[in-house]
């Protein structure tokens, strides 16, 4: 199961305890007896009216639709109505690469030709996009060059961002790390645009 290797390459990266990949992997397979989760996926509006959208996998809707108003109400946000801040995000397959492992130029160019869109640098990784059907192809041509993959999977990725600074900025920070922590949150995705708080 491609999704499931990328989501474990994924936490492993992270470094999630192994404890937590395992009861997650039980949780999303529904092994754990008398319980059925469910992935469901809010949108919502922090600090200065950044989007946002949440990642969930839950056994119970009330109780995490409740947690996750509760959050964004102490911090100045809210949740929003379906559709409301999906349409400003696409979905991508995303593939990071220490730079170590080839120039940025020759990765670049087999990253293109094998199907790629996108490609950017920061300090210590390259990161390929690509359309989500094409992650698997462009995966195995870079695979198949012996180049290490750092991690590898599905995001979605805002189509215009608002840039926020100083306090609204701090404030979305917070807010992010706060919905990232709870049980329930598996991924948080805003179209904020942050240089320096």
């Amino acid at each position: 199961n491609p999704r499931l290797r990328d989501a474990m390459a994924e936490a492993r990266a992270n470094n999630m305890p192994r404890d937590n990949i395992e009861r997650a992997i039980k949780r999303g397979t529904g092994e754990m007896e008398g319980v059925t989760y469910e992935q469901v996926l809010y949108e919502g509006y922090g600090p200065g009216g950044a989007a946002l959208l949440i990642e969930c996998l839950t056994d119970n809707r009330n109780r995490t639709v409740a947690d996750l108003r509760a959050l964004l109400v102490r911090n100045n946000a809210s949740l929003a109505e379906a559709g409301s801040v999906a349409w400003l995000f696409s979905k991508k397959g995303f593939i990071d690469i220490l730079k170590t492992e080839l120039h940025e130029n020759k990765l670049m160019e087999l990253a293109i030709d094998a199907g790629a869109e996108d490609f950017n640098d920061s300090e210590d990784t390259c990161g390929v996009l690509t359309q989500p059907d094409m992650l698997e192809t462009v995966k195995s041509v870079l695979e198949n060059r012996g180049i290490s993959l750092q991690s590898t999977g599905h995001t979605l990725i805002p189509t215009n961002t608002i840039e926020l600074k100083g306090e609204t900025a701090e404030k979305m920070l917070k807010l992010i790390e706060l919905l990232e922590e709870m049980d329930d949150v598996q991924k948080v995705h805003s179209n904020c645009d942050i240089n320096d708080c």
